[in-house]
């Protein structure tokens, strides 16, 4: 219990810039499903995005810390479960977190006003490590933040446990977005309870029928309980969204500005004929 405690005292961001160093690496070094060019400045679009949310979370991480605090103090839920030990007491608390999360995840492709900011992450053409940091920095707190006190209120989950699923979170983000070679052994044997790389990929095919599924980040079995459960080889998947390929919408001022701009979203019958027409 020391060791994980000196783990998850780390600083998150020190973790993530190592792991985005990491796989960044590795994607140059090894082959990789896909090739694109201008990758440098790629990275250097969906980091810009980071630095805000940097900014934004530096306070909106207090009233986090404080919210959970407070309703901890009148919903103890899982906390009161010492029947159990307090190891299976986090495994269940990081699984709650995500359960919350997968729902919201559902919300933000099913409301409108939320698609307007996570359609952000999605538009990304070139699926890479550094997709991780391509989020609008409103919807990363304001939105999967609040979550994480949703999951608090309704569950009595903790600081502590939030922490530990924090950590597992960017560990599975990252694997899943890097532009690695994943064999299907691991989507045929751990991809029934865990979500792989590959499954979460058929997630940003551009076609809404596989944007619209796959909505977990850790565990894969809350889409396959609740029927969101889709998969496509990834040599298949066109990344991105078909209404966001043109170079100038990819960049971070433009993203930044995305929510509040009016783009329809293209349907998988419309995409299906504007394919047959440039086939």
């Amino acid at each position: 219990m020391e060791t994980l405690n000196k783990l998850l005292a780390i600083d998150a961001n020190l973790i993530i810039i190592g792991m985005l160093l990491f796989f960044y690496t590795l994607e140059q070094v090894l082959s990789t499903p896909f090739r694109f060019s201008r990758r440098p400045q790629h990275l250097i679009e969906n980091a810009t995005l980071w630095v805000p949310l940097l900014i934004i979370n530096y306070f909106f991480i207090r009233f986090q810390v404080f919210s959970i605090e407070w309703l901890n103090g009148y919903n103890p839920g899982i906390n009161n479960l010492t029947v159990i030990p307090y190891w299976a007491r986090l495994i269940i608390s990081v699984a709650l977190y995500d359960l919350v999360t997968y729902w919201i995840h559902r919300a933000t492709h099913k409301v409108p006003l939320l698609w307007r900011f996570h359609r952000v992450h999605h538009s990304d053409t070139t699926l890479d490590a550094s997709t991780f940091l391509r989020f609008h920095p409103l919807e990363l707190t304001l939105v999967f933040g609040t979550g994480n006190i949703l999951t608090a209120g309704l569950f009595g989950t903790d600081l502590f446990s939030m922490v530990l699923y924090y950590f597992v979170l960017n560990i599975f983000v990252f694997f899943e977005h890097s532009n690695l070679h994943y064999s299907t052994w691991l989507d045929k044997t751990l991809g029934w309870i865990f979500v792989t790389p590959n499954q979460h990929k058929v997630h940003h095919e551009q076609d809404q029928q596989y944007t619209d599924s796959n909505f977990a980040d850790i565990f894969i079995l809350w889409d396959r309980l609740f029927g969101t459960y889709r998969y496509k080889p990834v040599k298949s998947i066109n990344f991105g969204l078909k209404e966001f390929e043109e170079e100038e919408k990819q960049g971070p001022w433009y993203q930044i500005r995305l929510p509040f701009l009016n783009v329809k979203r293209i349907s998988s019958d419309e995409l299906a004929r504007i394919r047959e027409h440039e086939v």
